[in-house]
């Protein structure tokens, strides 16, 4: 490496211990080389996906077309079209991510693939459905997304106990945070009693960011008082770096203790929404905010380049913020502003969304497949 890249955001970022994924994909990007572009220059480990960035992906560009062809000519159906062409897209950027998988021993390298959204409250469909991906796919770096819903615990346990690496998404509140971390050591004590190597089994908590700052900002506007709006824009960064305390907190535990001597590994926190939506915050907040040792940054490339271009890495900013992150919160409630509602809101809306993605990728697909008949 040279002097120069050391001295980039993006590397010291990743000096700090963060882990920099791409939050895209598209077959152009991986036949374009455009992502090895980005492990080269700009320090990415890691690429997730959802149904928003697949729709987006299929909706722009020549580079699936010849796969519908073949795919319309097959008679398949539109759902088990989305399901070759998505999980290609994964087994491709999997191969391009292999070197570093095998060079950082499983802990990055990793791409993440989603679990249909309309499976969200049906725990059995979703381990089906992670089994049959994780399968198609066919690589060890891959990663199945089940979402933190109720259900979803359920299935992150049972997935995990197979011995398939999990990425858990769409946790909005800490005591939710608190039950994935259980659904994932309980999974490990599963996988332990049918004899699994625990060191294969990897796992990250994607803990959204922006959306939080969203839903309370509003409710703070609604309020309108001079405190409730200068408590704008903190509430985000604040409840991510609660979560990092329970993190440190449930991995230090004598049950989580246990496990990493048998060769388990810790389930990461990950930043996951982190595209700053209001224009009055600085665009590296939620990166910049959020730097400590075994975090994963997943960033749309908008916020990549951004934190490349004029990030200000300023070293660990997460461990010792603790009591800050906590008066935040209380200030927040005190605007009479209920923690308990904003997330139980962003769960559900963060559900509904992603089928709204899913429905349109779903059209974006049967239209081509039309277009090729």
């Amino acid at each position: 490496m040279t002097d120069t890249q050391q001295t980039t955001p993006t590397a010291q970022l990743s000096a700090a211990g963060v882990s920099i994924w791409l939050d895209d994909l598209s077959r152009e990007r991986i036949k374009a080389e455009g992502l090895q572009k980005l492990i080269a220059e700009r320090d990415v480990v890691g690429v997730t996906t959802n149904p928003t960035i697949f729709a987006s992906a299929l909706a722009k560009g020549e580079a699936y077309d010849e796969q519908v062809a073949e795919l319309a000519k097959a008679g398949t159906g539109v759902t088990d079209a989305v399901f070759e062409i998505t999980t290609d897209d994964v087994a491709d950027a999997c191969n391009v991510f292999k070197p570093i998988y095998d060079s950082t021993n499983g802990f990055d390298g990793r791409v993440s693939i989603e679990v249909e959204p309309g499976l969200a409250h049906d725990a059995q469909g979703t381990i089906e459905q992670a089994k049959a991906l994780y399968k198609k796919v066919d690589k060890e770096n891959v990663l199945i997304k089940i979402p933190a819903t109720l259900e979803g615990l359920e299935a992150i346990t049972a997935v995990i106990a197979e011995g398939i690496s999990v990425n858990v998404t769409l946790i909005f509140s800490l005591d939710r945070y608190r039950a994935v971390i259980n659904a994932y050591l309980t999974g490990l004590e599963q996988a332990k009693q049918a004899g699994r190597d625990l060191s294969k089994i990897h796992s990250v908590a994607s803990f959204f960011v922006s959306r939080v700052d969203t839903e309370i900002d509003k409710r703070l506007e609604a309020v309108g008082t001079d405190e409730a709006k200068a408590l704008k824009g903190k509430a985000g960064v604040a409840n991510a770096q609660l979560a990092y305390e329970v993190y440190q907190q449930s991995f230090a535990t004598e049950r989580a203790a246990g496990l990493l001597a048998e060769g388990a590994n810790k389930q990461r926190p990950l930043w996951a929404s982190t595209g700053v939506k209001d224009p009055n915050v600085l665009d590296t907040t939620y990166v910049v905010e959020l730097v400590a040792a075994d975090v994963v940054n997943t960033m749309p490339e908008k916020t990549l380049e951004a934190t490349f271009d004029h990030g200000v890495i300023a070293g660990d900013t997460i461990t010792g913020s603790y009591d800050q992150a906590n008066e935040v919160m209380n200030a927040i409630a005190a605007q009479g502003v209920s923690y308990d509602d904003v997330v139980g809101v962003l769960e559900s809306e963060g559900v509904e969304k992603f089928i709204v993605s899913w429905n349109e990728l779903l059209d974006t697909v049967t239209a081509a497949l039309e277009a090729a008949k």
